[in-house]
Formats: structure tokens, C-alpha cells, sequence
């Protein structure tokens, strides 16, 4: 029922009070742009882009940090229809029904960068992080390593189970060994999470008698937190460990040594997020359109000893 009432709201132009008075005074003019983590790199790379698009005379951009608990984010959405904001743009990366339903049936404009699991109706921008991770893999079995772990972020997370997923994918597609105890999650997709998930399986695997010689990591904070602890632990890297990151943020082409990554377009996913929020817009009434863009390979001295910069996407 409260489908059809929303589909009968926008298709008659309705709007909460609140929101249809401040769009005749020319709208609060404010989108907010809600993610897990504000310190993550990749949403700084998003939030740049989204800003240049919307450029002087656009809408402000307000930025939340959701934190881990879907619930903050649910409360969000809903708050955006008692005209607190004229639009909403999202990241989120865990998603449950309350979420997923919340932005559906918002009346005000939704844009999500990312996925919510399921087919809806709702403008969004798209990248699969599982054929990211298939390509780190990849490149370190063409460059001869086979004793590959993976130290990846939270499953729980979107990213995480989509990363994990890829990572099995490709090592078995590609015939790699593959051992369980090398495969660790860190705590978040952080650096002090990456090192200490990093630190953990580098004891383990001296206290095992095992030797791994590249690990793919789960985004690139957490790619540079194992190379600390791989440097920390006397690995020489690459020549020891060759490590991969994934989302090719600034911190992977600054880091000594700098670090192969996989890049998700962040730049590019959020520009095309406010692309599409403006012509929402300008166009409420226009079918709910879904964008995916595809993952870029940039190999740096982490993997490559002679600093050999290449691509591949």
C-alpha cells in the first residue's frame, strides 16, 4: 500500500509540506552525501567530484558519517522526507530490508553508489568489486606468484562479501592453491586494522612453518597496514610479499614503497552520482537509470620491482 500511495505521489508531482515549501522558495538547496567512513580516502575522491559537478551555482553539499549501523543510515533517509535536505547521495556498505525499503519509498530523490542487493527502483552507480579483486589476482599469478593470501575488511560489509567472493573466483579459475588459513578480515578498512589483521597472519604463518609470497588486500589502507607489518616482520616487499590494494586512492601512489592497486573510479562513480541527481531533478518524473563502471588495474613497485607502471581494465 504504501508503494502505490509513493508511485501516485510522484506521479502527481506530491511532495511532504516541508519539502514542497522550500522548493517554492527555490528548495534548501542541500543534498546530503551519507557514507560509512568520512576519513576514508575513497569518499574524499567522491565527495571532490560530486562537488565540481554540482559546480558555484549548485546545491550545498552536506556530508555524514553513517558509522557501522545500518539503522543511523535508515533514520537518515527517512529524516530527508520532513525536508531536511532536497536530495540524498549514498554509499552505504551494509544494507538491510529497513535500509533497502527507506530509500524506495523516499519521496525525496535517492542516488546510491554502490548496490542494494537487489533490483529496485532507484538511480544508482555501480562497480563490481568482485572482478577488482579477480584482477589483482590476476596480475600476481602472471608475475609467478602462487602462495596468495588475502586479508580482506569486514564481511559483513558489501564490499567485504563481494571481495571475498572474487578472491575464491579468481584463485580458482586460475588454478592458485588456495588455504583457508591464509585468508584473514580485518576489523574495518582501516590501516590499524589492516596492519593488526596483517601481523596476525604473519605470526601465524612463522609459527606454522607456511611462507606466502603476495597478499592481496582487501582496499588500499588495509594494503598499506600489511606492508608496514610485512616490513615490520623483515619482508622485503616486493621481492618477498607483493601486495595489492583495491580502490587506488592518493595514499597508494604516495606510500613507500608505492602500492599496485585495482582502482573502483571513485571520481567517476560520484560524478555520475550527482549527474544523476541533477537530472532527477530536472526530471522527476524519468525512469530510475543504473550506471556501472568498470574496475582499472594500476600496478606500482609493490608488486613490480622495476617500478613498471601498467593498466589494465
Amino acid at each position: 500500500m504504501v508503494r502505490k500511495v509513493k508511485r501516485a505521489a510522484k506521479s502527481l508531482g506530491y511532495l511532504p509540506d516541508a519539502t514542497a515549501r522550500s522548493l517554492r522558495l527555490g528548495g534548501t538547496r542541500q543534498v546530503v552525501f551519507a557514507v560509512d567512513d568520512i576519513g576514508n580516502p575513497n569518499y574524499v575522491q567522491m565527495l571532490r567530484s560530486i562537488e565540481h559537478e554540482f559546480g558555484s551555482d549548485g546545491p550545498r553539499l552536506s556530508v555524514v558519517a553513517t558509522g557501522r549501523d545500518p539503522e543511523h543510515t535508515t533514520e537518515l533517509v527517512r529524516s530527508l522526507n520532513m525536508g531536511v535536505g532536497d536530495g540524498l547521495i549514498i554509499s552505504p556498505i551494509r544494507v538491510t530490508p529497513n535500509l533497502r525499503r527507506a530509500i524506495v519509498e523516499s519521496v525525496v530523490p535517492v542516488v546510491v553508489i554502490g548496490s542494494l542487493h537487489r533490483k529496485v527502483d532507484v538511480d544508482s552507480v555501480r562497480i563490481d568489486s568482485s572482478t577488482a579483486v579477480g584482477y589483482a589476482v590476476e596480475h600476481l599469478v602472471a608475475i609467478g606468484r602462487s602462495r596468495i593470501a588475502f586479508i580482506n575488511g569486514p564481511l559483513d560489509t558489501n564490499p567485504g562479501a563481494a571481495r571475498r567472493r572474487g578472491f575464491d573466483e579468481a584463485m580458482a579459475r586460475l588454478g592458485a592453491q588456495v588455504h583457508p588459513e591464509w585468508q584473514v578480515a580485518a576489523d574495518d578498512f582501516t590501516v590499524s586494522a589492516g596492519r593488526a589483521a596483517a601481523v596476525e597472519l604473519f605470526d601465524h604463518l612463522a609459527a606454522a612453518g607456511m611462507q606466502i609470497d603476495a597478499v592481496v588486500a582487501g582496499n588500499d589502507l588495509i594494503g598499506v597496514g600489511t606492508i608496514s607489518a610485512a616490513i615490520g616482520r623483515g619482508l622485503r616487499v616486493p621481492e618477498d610479499v607483493a601486495i595489492t590494494g583495491i580502490d587506488d586512492t592518493e595514499i597508494a601512489s604516495v606510500y613507500n614503497p608505492p602500492l599496485t592497486s585495482v582502482s573502483l573510479q571513485s571520481a567517476e562513480r560520484g560524478r555520475l552520482a550527482a549527474r544523476l541527481l541533477m537530472d532527477r531533478f530536472e526530471n522527476p518524473a524519468c525512469e530510475p537509470r543504473s550506471i556501472e563502471v568498470v574496475p582499472e588495474l594500476i600496478v606500482r613497485e609493490s608488486t613490480h620491482p622495476a617500478g613498471k607502471k601498467e593498466t589494465r581494465s
